[in-house]
């Protein structure tokens, strides 16, 4: 869901030239600034590394539901993956701008007995330890899905669709925990071109980016 919005914006922007998509299904989406590679082994990026090079920022948004995933299928997505992604990154572009979307609650000590919090906080001490030109790890709490992007998890698309009509007024009562896939959107570009004063942003620190 989040992948669908940054791509929504990327492609939105006139200071973007093009944008190389990467996954296991196409985007759907057609524009000539964007190429797509369909890559189903995604903790190996080395068939296709030749393609991969000449770009200046990644926004890694991969993810999946805990809910019902085993801890070892839960730490191939969410570790394994944007590892061998930016491992294999920055030995084709150094001073590229990796940004990983995290969670609200990612728990950096590791030592969490929450598995998910545990894991995704392993994912981001692991790529921020990374030497790209900089990295940034976003953790947003609740997204607003806009312009038809639907998340894949049939329960985060009825949870939204029951709160939609509530977001103005959960903005308004915690305007640093709500946002919506445009502004993400919107501010991952922003701090992939201008940086951040942090490298870990929650929720409220992006409230205020586009």
């Amino acid at each position: 869901m989040v992948g669908q919005g940054v791509l929504r914006e990327c492609l939105l922007d006139p200071e973007i030239e093009s944008v190389l998509s990467i996954g296991r299904s196409k985007t759907g989406q057609a524009n000539e600034k964007l190429r797509e590679i369909q890559h189903t082994e995604l903790t190996d990026f080395s068939a296709i590394e030749g393609q991969m090079s000449g770009y200046d920022a990644c926004f890694f948004c991969l993810g999946i539901t805990s809910a019902g995933t085993t801890e070892a299928e839960y730490q191939r997505i969410t570790y394994s993956i944007p590892v061998a992604a930016a491992q294999t990154l920055l030995k084709l572009n150094p001073t590229m701008v990796y940004i990983y979307i995290s969670g609200a609650g990612a728990d950096s000590s590791e030592k969490s007995r929450t598995m998910w919090a545990r894991i995704k906080g392993k994912a981001e001490n692991a790529l921020l330890s990374m030497p790209f030109k900089a990295v940034y790890v976003f953790r947003p709490a609740f997204i607003q899905p806009l312009h038809g992007i639907r998340s894949r998890t049939k329960l985060y698309n009825a949870l939204y669709a029951l709160l939609s009509p509530l977001y103005p007024l959960l903005k308004a009562i915690l305007p640093g925990y709500a946002t919506t896939t445009e502004h993400l959107g919107r501010a991952m570009i922003a701090v992939a071109k201008r940086g951040a004063p942090k490298h870990i942003l929650e929720s409220a620190d992006f409230a205020h980016i586009s």
